[in-house]
């Protein structure tokens, strides 16, 4: 999960308990550790500069100066080496105990451009950085190292805020937290939250969070400025019933439906958790929440639902950063559950719906159903009518494809009245079907339905009962494609019947049996015919030509000797 793990360090309290923590997920994912440490030596250089007015006349002579201004500079930057390497020496001797890789960085600049310029140019997995450095004050909530850092990044990160030998007051109930709103930023980290739990064999509670009293401010905030025309034009009463009894409660719905959707991804990982669902404001419940179950590790997507692509930090997670009392971890992972799992509690379909979908023909119900959720979900549905059915289809599938797939639907129906069939898909190749719905899908032109006489190549348009030249019966009628039709079997010395290894009959041109001969007879020959027969039944081919056996065979490199 994390091949290198990156710790900015200062040798604060919060740093070095980042160290600790680094160290532990290091050991027990296999990573690498990274630390770093910035020195800024260029600014102790000017700020000398600034201050040699005010030096002793003793040190304003100009050799003198020179004198002390080299001194200055070998102590600053020596100095500061020294200091960055006894830093990076605390982390780099307990990985070498653990037998932890281990990287070692001096940085020199300002301490958060040259922090986020080496991160956005490696790649770390995740970061561990203290909340607060060594110039934290008392009441700080944040450093401002830290909260440029985190702006600037996407990668992982966990802040640490917690430690118990500071913060006597509050013991942590050891849980993992995760806050989830449905965004995809908030399912990938519940696959973090599921992975760390199983990691440090800490419970795992999921949270969700929606504010039913909004409305309800909104609109008493409005019945103050509107006037009685303007509030029968807006149906203020109406708007303020259908908000209280289905929108409010759809709400509901729909942040519990997110924890279930979750339990089930932490289950199928075989991770127990525990969910609650929270109603008020996002920022202060969840506050609320951390300060009376004391969680080791809050979760939350660096972004959420609500928010712009282009947003740095979500304004919830800005918030709850900075006043939570547990460790905050930022997550940038996207994940999204498999539609299945989110419409089976989001998800409803009227009667209608139900009905229309138990006619889609069983081989494609699943991929059309899929395309239906995937359709209603992206914008927003929670009930699959009949309509919204036909709007998917009309807007999912490329022009054209609504035909092809008729035409699929009418030759198999065409094959299953001749062979008379009482299930038309009983006898369809699948692997016909798929290359057909494939092609369906890409948009391709429907192909029309012809019908070609077996006995002597005579192609006729659909609905032909018998042969009209030798007059064969319609069991000698198979429905062709249009690639077949303008070929001339007569070149090839006409067709003949036979039967396939599984006692289906096939046309098979004389020039293409010659062909088979080369094949040496019993098994080897059986399998050439098989392979030939099983690949004209897959691309819906009713007579097989010597072209196409000659491509069967070159394609699959079928040999003489088997």
């Amino acid at each position: 999960m994390f091949k290198n793990i990156y710790l900015p360090i200062d040798n604060s309290d919060y740093s070095n308990a980042c160290i600790d923590i680094g160290l532990d997920l290091a050991q027990k994912f296999g990573s690498r550790i990274v630390a770093s440490h910035v020195y800024a030596a260029k600014m102790h250089d000017t700020r000398f500069r600034q201050m040699e007015s005010g030096l002793p006349e003793e040190y304003q002579d100009e050799q003198e100066l020179e004198k002390q201004r080299s001194i200055h500079d070998q102590l600053i930057t020596k100095g500061m080496e020294v200091i960055t390497d006894s830093y990076l020496d605390i982390p780099k001797l307990k990985c070498k105990k653990l037998g932890i890789p281990f990287l070692g960085k001096s940085l020199e600049g300002k301490n958060w451009i040259e922090l986020v310029k080496d991160i956005n140019k490696s790649d770390y997995d995740l970061i561990v950085m203290g909340i607060m450095g060594l110039g934290s004050v008392r009441d700080s909530q944040i450093g401002t190292v830290t909260n440029r850092v985190i702006r600037r990044i996407q990668t992982d990160t966990l802040l640490v805020k917690h430690l118990p030998e500071l913060d006597t007051e509050r013991s942590s109930s050891g849980k993992i937290v995760v806050a989830i709103d449905g965004s995809g930023h908030s399912f990938g980290g519940l696959k973090t939250g599921i992975e760390l739990a199983k990691l440090w064999n800490r419970p795992l509670e999921i949270i969700a969070t929606f504010d039913p009293y909004f409305h309800y401010a909104m609109f008493n905030s409005l019945a103050g400025v509107l006037s009685k025309e303007a509030s029968k034009v807006f149906k203020l009463e109406q708007q303020e019933k259908l908000h209280e009894e289905i929108i409010d409660k759809g709400l509901a719905k729909i942040y519990q439906a997110h924890l279930e959707v979750s339990k089930k991804v932490a289950e199928e990982e075989g991770v127990s958790c525990t969910i609650r669902l929270l109603d008020g404001k996002v920022y202060e419940k969840i506050l609320q929440y951390t300060r009376e179950e004391n969680p080791f590790l809050l979760i939350m997507g660096r972004i959420g639902v609500h928010s712009a692509p282009e947003m740095d930090i979500g304004g919830n997670t800005e918030n709850l950063i900075r006043f939570v009392p547990c460790n905050v971890y930022l997550s940038s992972r996207v994940f999204k559950p498999k539609i299945d799992t989110i419409a089976e509690e989001i998800i409803e379909w009227t009667a209608e719906a139900k009905e229309r979908l138990e006619k889609i023909p069983g081989f494609v119900r699943p991929m059309a159903t899929s395309a239906i959720l995937r359709y209603a979900m992206e914008r927003g549905h929670s009930m699959i009518t009949s309509s919204l059915i036909t709007e998917a289809c009309e807007n999912i599938l490329p022009a054209g494809s609504m035909e092809a797939m008729g035409a699929i639907g009418q030759q198999v129906k065409e094959k299953a009245k001749m062979e008379n069939l009482s299930d038309p898909y009983a006898s369809v190749d699948p692997g016909m079907l798929k290359d057909k719905m494939m092609a369906a899908h890409a948009g391709k032109a429907p192909s029309t339905i012809k019908i070609k006489c077996t006995a002597c190549g005579t192609v006729m348009g659909e609905g032909a009962i018998k042969c009209g030249v030798c007059n064969a019966s319609k069991e000698r009628l198979l429905p062709i494609t249009d690639k077949e039709a303008s070929t001339n079997f007569e070149e090839e010395g006409g067709v003949s019947i036979v039967t396939s290894f599984d006692s289906k009959n096939f046309a098979w041109t004389h020039k293409a049996l010659e062909r088979l001969e080369i094949f040496s007879p019993g098994h080897v020959r059986q399998k050439a015919k098989a392979r030939v027969e099983k690949n004209a039944r897959s691309h819906n081919i009713s007579t097989i030509t010597l072209d196409f056996l000659n491509d069967v065979l070159d394609l699959d490199k079928l040999s003489s000797d088997g």
